[in-house]
Order: C-alpha cells, then structure tokens, then sequence
C-alpha cells in the first residue's frame, strides 16, 4: 500500500494535481479553472438530480440494511462451489439487440461455457469509452472454470444466475432474491460472486 501510495502521489506531483489526500469535490465555477480530471462520479447525486429532473416528488431512496446476511465460508474456497450473479439479461438470440423476454425477471443459465453474448443495451454504462461485446469481461465464467483447474476453487456451479436491473427494491427483495437462494441451495452453491454491470 505505501508503494502504490508513493507512486501514485509522486504521479500527481508530477502533473500538478492536488495531493492525493486533498482530493476535494469541484463544484459550480471552479470546473472550468480546474486542471481537467474526475476526483470521483457520486452515483447518489446523479440518481438525485436525475429524479428531480424527471419530475419525480421524491428521489431514489438508497437501500439500507445493516443486517446483510453475509457469512463466512464455512470450507475452504478449494473446496467450495461458487457461481456468478450477473445484472446482465440473456440474449433471444445471439447477436441480437433484444432481450430474451418484454418484462425482466430473474433467471438461471447453462454455466458450462461461456454465453457469446448477453443483452446489456438496457443498463447504465460507459458506450463511448467501452463496449460489453467481450462478455468474459463483465460475466468471466471461462475464468472461474480456469481457477478450478488451479486448484484456486473446488468447482463452478453449473448454472450463473442473473437478476437484471429492475430498480424494483421491492421486486429484488421479494421476488428475485428468493429465486437466487433457492437456485444456489438447488446447486450446492457456497459462494456467490456478485457482478453488477
């Protein structure tokens, strides 16, 4: 950590940006006078603003739980099972621009191999500055089979699971969530790697 703290401050240094422990948000004039750089996208701020921009009486309320059910690996992760939860929906067909259903709603797939495509027109990301054209970077199944052979984990389940973005608390909490548990009992799942996208 203090290697990479060196570095990185020796770095700012060099281009005159702030020390890194000085970061602090710019805000209304100071944009266009700043050395050009992000200190960081609140997703909570844009989510607010894009709330009140469209209307909305109240903004997107965060979910908060500080009972998460999070537990320790009761084995050794070379023993274990584990499989991917993506937010990513499966294609009608490869390679076309529509998901595989009008109304989104949880679903497990054949893990065995890698899909050769996933529908991700839907979510929010960055189309200009990447594509999700290579799925092993977003939904890295061919990986997780690799670490079985290294030995890293005991095996992949033989479904991934997927809960595409619905904005529905309600919908994740009462619907989607159950079917994830009940999938990962059915397939003897004893780690989950969540991969939002």
């Amino acid at each position: 950590m203090v290697k990479w703290h060196n570095r990185v401050s020796t770095v700012y240094r060099d281009l005159q940006c702030p020390p890194i422990d000085k970061f602090e948000p710019v805000t209304g004039t100071e944009r266009g006078s700043r050395i050009a750089y992000r200190t960081y996208v609140s997703y909570i701020d844009k989510s607010r603003e894009y709330y009140a921009a469209h209307g909305y009486a109240h903004p997107y309320r965060w979910a908060q739980y500080s009972d998460v059910p999070f537990a320790r690996l009761g084995k050794p992760l070379s023993d274990s099972t584990v499989a991917f939860v993506t937010t990513s929906s499966m294609m009608r067909v490869a390679g076309s621009s529509e998901s595989a259903g009008g109304k989104k709603r949880s679903y497990a797939s054949d893990a065995t191999t890698q899909p050769e495509a996933m529908y991700t027109n839907d979510l929010s990301w960055d189309h200009d500055a990447t594509t999700t054209d290579d799925v092993g970077s977003f939904l890295p199944i061919a990986h997780l089979h690799d670490a079985v052979e290294a030995g890293v984990i005991g095996a992949v389940s033989s479904r991934f699971y997927g809960v595409p973005t619905d904005y529905s608390q309600r919908r994740t909490k009462e619907i989607d969530a159950p079917d994830v548990v009940q999938w990962c009992k059915e397939d003897g799942v004893d780690a989950v790697i969540l991969v939002p996208l």
